[in-house]
């Protein structure tokens, strides 16, 4: 077994970051509900935990505690942010409203003898976002850190090994912050660096070998990275017995289909069945608005679908899917918000006639399943193709989807990303989206009333945050002119410039 870092979840916005953070040093990491009991985390024997931030302040009535007696294990902690504030709070000192808030990043001036800053300059720069702060520390804790409003941005307890941060390490705009989470897990937890994928890869065979048994499975084949990755690790695991089923729901970018079938790999390994699905699924989002609604109609006819081959091919049990573990937190697993249900996760049915499913991917994130696809020997072409969410285009237009919209969508978008990929430095996802607005134009001396398109594109790591790609203004006109010129019914084009947070990646 590897050696564990579990994180407990306060709601905080970053708390994948910081579990993805943890894997990058080479040390396995799980997300759990903030209240887990303290004796199943006992029983988990992990090396360290660490508290994420959260949106709520730590003195108030209803605010998110940890289980009795976390801080009494005898396990190294590392709170960030509200994490901070609950073990400062937990252990007797004082939380209260800041008389200056601090967003953004902040200088600050850190304590070089804090193993978490070791090897760093005391000056560093950090992401603060918050509206309380430390007033009076426990006994046993001493400042490890301050900035100009904050005198207590950091702090330490070295007798009992308890850490915490006001700051966000695990983001970007602290640039220092995956070294100090290094030194937390080596230099105060005593990590091993025994998590790499490959261990990951060899428990995953050994674990679908043990669920599936002699039994065949059936997968559902999108063509994206997760589900490719999915399909070469069942044939590494169990050859001859996967049948990959890729339904065609109509709601695919433009020549995509046969572009899937064309490409993917193993053929001799995997059986590949094409069930083309687009009039069904299309009848059934009829005067459908609402993405929540349209993600669960999508998910529960998929597997209706792949009920129906399964039946077909002889009553076959599993159901292997490329669900991972982004998919289940922005779905609301672990008491997560529900950020958005993920047709394979929250849009499933609640019954199926299916024996069990088979999700080998369920505990990795983006960045990693693209490793693990490397390893595999996955073409490069589907290891690195960008992110397609599985109800596809029908949650790229806002508003009920018709065919008409459709079509309106696979023209603009494959436009832009047919001039994106002239790019030589391409942002890591970009797509168009149709809006459920409609504006007026004028072409050719006549008055029009057509849709607007949004264009987004954006740069990010591992996709639970982003910022927007600067595309160059004369690539934006030039594909704006195409898109107005070429796709009838177009009469605005409009680029999206929002970060996740506050926005997603996708619109819907």
């Amino acid at each position: 077994m590897n050696q564990l870092v579990i994180v407990l979840d306060f709601g905080g916005q970053y708390k994948e970051l910081i579990a993805r953070r943890v894997r990058e040093c080479g040390v396995s990491s799980v997300i759990w509900p903030g209240d887990t009991d303290v004796d199943q985390i006992r029983r988990a024997n992990p090396i360290g935990v660490i508290l994420t931030g959260g949106p709520d302040s730590v003195y108030a009535p209803d605010a998110p505690r940890c289980g009795d007696g976390l801080f009494t294990l005898g396990i190294p902690v590392l709170g960030i942010c509200y994490g901070l504030h609950l073990t400062a709070y937990a252990l007797g000192g004082e939380v209260a409203p800041c008389a200056t808030r601090e967003y953004g990043r902040t200088d600050m001036t850190l304590d070089a003898s804090c193993p978490l800053f070791e090897g760093l300059d005391v000056r560093q720069t950090g992401l603060m976002s918050h509206t309380d702060q430390i007033t009076r520390l426990p006994d046993g804790f001493v400042s490890a850190g301050s900035t100009g409003n904050c005198r207590n941005a950091a702090i330490m307890d070295r007798v009992r090994a308890i850490y915490g941060v006001q700051f966000h390490p695990e983001v970007e705009n602290t640039p220092n912050g995956t070294a100090m989470i290094r030194n937390f897990l080596y230099s105060v937890c005593g990590a091993a660096g025994d998590y790499d994928i490959g261990d990951y890869e060899a428990r995953a065979v050994n674990e679908i070998r043990a669920q599936v048994g002699d039994e065949r499975v059936l997968l559902g084949l999108s063509g994206g990275v997760d589900s490719s990755v999915c399909a070469a690790l069942l044939a590494k695991a169990i050859p001859g017995r996967v049948y990959c089923i890729f339904v065609d729901h109509g709601f695919m970018r433009k020549g995509e289909g046969d572009e899937i079938g064309a490409a993917f790999p193993w053929r001799r390994k995997l059986r590949l069945i094409r069930v083309n699905a687009g009039v069904r699924f299309l009848e059934l989002l009829k005067g459908v608005e609402d993405p929540e609604m349209k993600r669960k109609i999508i998910g529960a006819e998929f597997v209706r679908v792949f009920e129906g081959e399964a039946k077909r091919l002889g009553d076959i049990k599993f159901l292997a899917q490329g669900t991972i573990y982004p998919d289940v937190v922005e779905s609301g697993a672990n008491k997560s918000a529900t950020i958005k249900s993920h047709h394979n996760v929250g849009g499933l049915p609640d019954s199926m006639a299916f024996k069990e499913l088979v999700e080998p991917l369920r505990g990795l994130f983006k960045d990693e399943v693209r490793m693990l696809g490397r390893r595999l020997g996955l073409p490069k072409a589907l290891a690195e193709r960008q992110p397609f969410p599985g109800p596809g285009l029908a949650v790229r237009i806002i508003g009920e989807v018709t065919a008409e919209k459709l079509d309106i969508l696979r023209e603009a978008d494959a436009i832009f990303r047919e001039e994106i990929k002239q790019m030589r430095d391409r942002p890591d996802q970009y797509f168009a989206v149709l809006t459920d607005t409609r504006s007026v134009g004028v072409m050719g001396d006549f008055r029009t009333y057509g849709y607007t398109i949004a264009l987004r594109a954006v740069r990010t790591t591992d996709f639970m945050t982003c910022e927007y790609a600067h595309i160059p203004h004369r690539m934006l006109k030039h594909t704006v002119s195409r898109i107005v010129g070429e796709v009838p019914g177009v009469t605005r084009v409009v680029y999206d410039i929002t970060g996740k947070p506050p926005a997603t990646i996708e619109w819907e």
